[in-house]
């Protein structure tokens, strides 16, 4: 006898649902009188607007478990965390043919079933653990009408070698370890060893060929950061874009060279909290005098003025990686000179962070800057490449302390070696400054630096630096020492000098 319908349908409905036997005559009903539409076989919404591929998106693994109960999320997906770029969607289950829904196919496999290590997910549906989902993805699979089941070697090599970058050896090891005490279970004896020489290939304790790019700069001993390079890879693309800006430093008296010089260092440091008067500084600079409360300060300001006033060191540019190294060392030892507690000219041993940022990891600091560089040597104007050095610098944050100054100088070598104006950043646009470094760092966004630095660009050139004394009366009128904050409540901004 068949089954008898209660024709019920469930209560609360839920958005999506699968129909099984017991209420198709009510799913039936529900359709005819325009209560529900169908998304695909068995598959049924009471959202009538939405578009299905939405609808199944956000539904995904109540719907799974609706045609597939207690099926284990395997392969792919359960490293990727989500579908795959065509929508596939991988489990193990007892039995079952693919199904195509709205912007997404569910494709099951035969396999063992869930394991006392996999873990329960939602809709009591199970997710294979890492270590059994590394070892299946192992396996051979081939690429048909979908992507193939599987990831492929050269995407394993990255996942691992960003466990080892994000957690350390002890977390890989203990991956490692996992694999080899479940391959037995799941019969992946040879897919373990695999994964095994890969692992060794990346800590550099065994001897064998990888095929990332990243997988074999570790196994080199050059580690780099990939996230800083997709950045990197998107402020270059931006900058290729642009078009050429050029302005040339005119020809100026040994004062005036002297006042730019000068301003440029105060309000360097001025950005990092090292706040004198200008008088004040003016006395540290041009008279040799430190004050005794604030030796180390006022030591700070000096370094930078020797460093940008000096024509020569402003001329000097890195041709490779190496001399990008040095030149970094040597700029950041005279920067900080009087504070040996930040360890001048030495990259740092301790990850640092600014806010929500954390910068790049200390093993990570030269293959990230070296990487970073190539891209830097193609930009073809000084200004583009005094942009992406600026970032460059400050988004590996190589050093403990003193980040923000060196990266600055870095920059402005690149445009004085080119004979073009530096870049100031006066202390009321400190904030517009530093929000488009997090635009860019946090967001991907790389116009609001391009833009900040470019109107930066303009109005250094715009100034007319002739002494200290008048230059500060010229840089008054344009709101440059307002404090950032008290000019935004004030409703003032940086402007350019009047004639």
């Amino acid at each position: 006898m068949p089954a008898k319908s209660n024709s019920k349908l469930p209560d609360p409905m839920p958005e999506a649902f699968v129909s099984d036997v017991k209420i198709t005559r009510a799913v039936s009903h529900a359709v005819k009188a325009g209560g529900l539409r169908k998304l695909g076989t068995r598959l049924y919404s009471r959202n009538l607007s939405d578009p299905p591929e939405a609808i199944v998106s956000r539904n995904l693994w109540q719907i799974v478990a609706g045609y597939f109960p207690g099926a284990l999320i395997a392969d792919r997906t359960a490293l990727e965390n989500a579908p795959a770029s065509d929508g596939s969607v991988c489990l193990i289950t007892d039995g079952g043919r693919d199904i195509s829904l709205p912007g997404h196919t569910l494709r099951p496999r035969r396999g063992k079933r869930p394991l006392d290590t996999d873990r329960p997910f939602i809709a009591g549906l199970y997710l294979s653990s890492i270590a059994r989902a590394y070892l299946e993805n192992m396996r051979r699979s081939r690429r048909g009408r979908h992507v193939a089941r599987c990831l492929d070697r050269a995407e394993i090599e990255r996942r691992l070698e960003s466990l080892i970058r994000r957690s350390g050896e002890a977390a890989i090891n203990r991956l490692r370890d996992e694999i080899r005490e479940l391959a037995p279970k799941l019969e992946l004896a040879s897919e373990a060893d695999t994964l095994d020489t890969i692992i060794g290939a990346l800590l550099g304790t065994r001897e064998a060929a990888l095929t990332s790019p990243i997988g074999i700069a570790r196994k080199l001993g050059s580690p780099y950061d990939p996230d800083r390079l997709t950045l990197f890879q998107t402020l270059h693309g931006t900058l290729r874009n642009l078009v050429p800006t050029s302005r040339l430093a005119p020809e100026r008296s040994p004062r005036a060279k002297a006042t730019l010089a000068f301003y440029e260092a105060y309000f360097s440091n001025f950005i990092e909290g090292t706040e004198f008067a200008v008088h004040e500084a003016a006395e540290i600079v041009f008279r040799g005098f430190i004050p005794r409360e604030r030796p180390e300060d006022a030591r700070d300001v000096l370094g930078t003025w020797r460093i940008v006033s000096d024509e020569h060191e402003m001329q000097r540019t890195p041709k490779d990686a190496s001399a990008l190294e040095e030149l970094l060392r040597s700029r950041h030892a005279a920067i900080l000179a009087s504070r040996p507690d930040k360890n001048p000219g030495a990259f740092k041993q301790v990850g640092n962070r600014a806010g929500s940022v954390i910068f790049v990891a200390p093993e990570l600091v030269s293959g990230t800057l070296a990487r970073g560089f190539e891209m830097c040597q193609s930009l073809e104007t000084p200004f583009q490449r005094a942009v992406f050095m600026k970032f460059l610098i400050a988004e590996v944050h190589p050093f403990s302390d003193g980040n923000g100054r060196t990266a600055r100088t870095m920059m402005n070598a690149e445009l004085v070696a080119a004979g073009e104006e530096r870049i100031v950043i006066p202390t009321v646009y400190r904030a517009n400054y530093l929000s488009s470094l997090k635009a860019l760092s946090q967001s991907g966004w790389p116009e609001p630096l391009i833009r900040v630095l470019d109107f930066a660009h303009e109005w250094t050139a715009t100034v007319d630096w002739q002494s200290v004394t008048e230059t500060q009366r010229t840089l008054e009128s344009c709101n440059a020492f307002l404090d950032a904050g008290i000019a935004e409540a004030e409703g003032k901004r940086l402007q350019m000098p009047r004639d």
